[in-house]
């Protein structure tokens, strides 16, 4: 199962084995540079089915730090389309998440120690959706108003139309793990008392406004991924059950899948990490709601990722630290598993043999 193709409305992904977004801080400008061409290349030449790059901001004020990728200008599209036409030349869908950090953003990479990098050091001020700051370490937030908040979804729909430019077969819109819409979601982060904030439909209006807008220039044939987290894992925060609830929602707004993560609104949150502790949340997601998910936390054996998709706990299976660890562990989990998948002819002599 887990090396059959997968298709998402007019893209066929060549198996279920995808590269999650992994922030690497080393741009300037929010430019492309060689590390990032080499770093997303070789998963495609691994064996990857979905090459997905970090976040990308869709303004300047949205980067995590200041070495953060960027698609705020039209000279960031040439970048970002020689990495998409290298992923597809080599057998991988080429996808780009977008995202906004909102109050986690301004702060320091995590080699230089935490905290705010202040403007004097190419810092700025952040927005949020409540004046709250993530930790005392953390930027103090500016409350994004309506104004701001319609400058936000323009810019992710902006964002978007500059990653069909370049190429890419699917977006990923980040609202998880904190970010700005991610703490649009949550009751922790969100203390407003106007349309966008409260109750339920109110805190889930700006992620299905961002939705909307980029689906206006979103092609209908490509693909639309939401990365949530399913949980804050912290009394009062959001829920599993909230989750079930927007994916349905999202997916009446034209996304397809869900990417299921979990935590990052809060710090200190108590999380139960263990080897695949946040695929429970694809797998209820995926039959509650009636969409695909992807499954991703801590999942490294072949036989797991295997599972997962032969159980119909997700449709998708995303690795993160073990590809960086192994880029080229799709073509060994696929002899692992028996199974016959071509190897780039550059690499064949370095072929496992099959044994009897």
């Amino acid at each position: 199962m887990l090396f059959e193709p997968l298709e998402i409305r007019g893209v066929k992904l060549r198996n279920r084995i995808g590269v999650s977004p992994m922030c690497q801080y080393s741009s300037e400008g929010g430019y492309v540079g060689d590390w990032h061409f080499v770093h997303l290349g070789r998963f495609a030449i691994g064996g990857a089915g979905l090459v997905i790059t970090e976040a990308t901001a869709v303004a300047p004020e949205g980067r995590i730090t200041p070495h953060d990728l960027g698609i705020w200008d039209d000279s960031h599209v040439d970048g970002l389309h020689r990495i998409a036409c290298f992923l597809r030349d080599h057998g991988a869908v080429a996808g780009i998440q977008l995202g906004h950090a909102g109050r986690k953003a301004s702060t320091k990479r995590p080699w230089e120690g935490e905290g705010a990098v202040p403007p004097e050091e190419g810092g700025w001020e952040v927005v949020a959706p409540s004046a709250v700051p993530f930790s005392d370490t953390y930027p103090q937030p500016r409350e994004l108003t309506e104004e701001g908040i319609r400058g936000i979804v323009a810019a992710f729909r902006a964002g978007a139309a500059r990653a069909f430019e370049a190429g890419f077969q699917v977006v990923e819109l980040h609202a998880a793990h904190g970010y700005l819409l991610h703490q649009f979601l949550s009751p922790l982060s969100n203390r407003r008392t106007d349309r966008y904030g409260g109750d339920f439909e109110n805190r889930i209006r700006l992620t299905l406004e961002v939705v909307d807008a980029v689906r206006e220039v979103w092609p209908e044939r490509l693909p639309l991924f939401v990365r949530i987290s399913a949980t804050d894992w912290v009394e009062g925060g959001w829920t599993p059950e909230e989750s079930v609830e927007l994916a349905r929602r999202l997916k009446d707004h034209g996304v397809d899948l869900i990417d299921c993560s979990s935590g990052g609104l809060v710090p200190g949150a108590r999380i139960p990490v263990a080897p695949g502790y946040q695929v429970p949340f694809a797998e209820r997601i995926r039959k509650e709601a009636g969409i695909m998910t992807a499954a991703v936390g801590l999942i490294t054996e072949p036989e797991q990722a295997d599972r997962i998709v032969r159980e119909g706990q997700a449709d998708l299976v995303l690795l993160a630290r073990e590809m960086l660890r192994q880029p080229h562990w799709p073509l060994l989990a696929a002899h692992r598993l028996g199974v016959d998948v071509p190897w780039p002819p550059q690499y064949a002599r370095a072929r496992p043999m099959q044994v009897a």
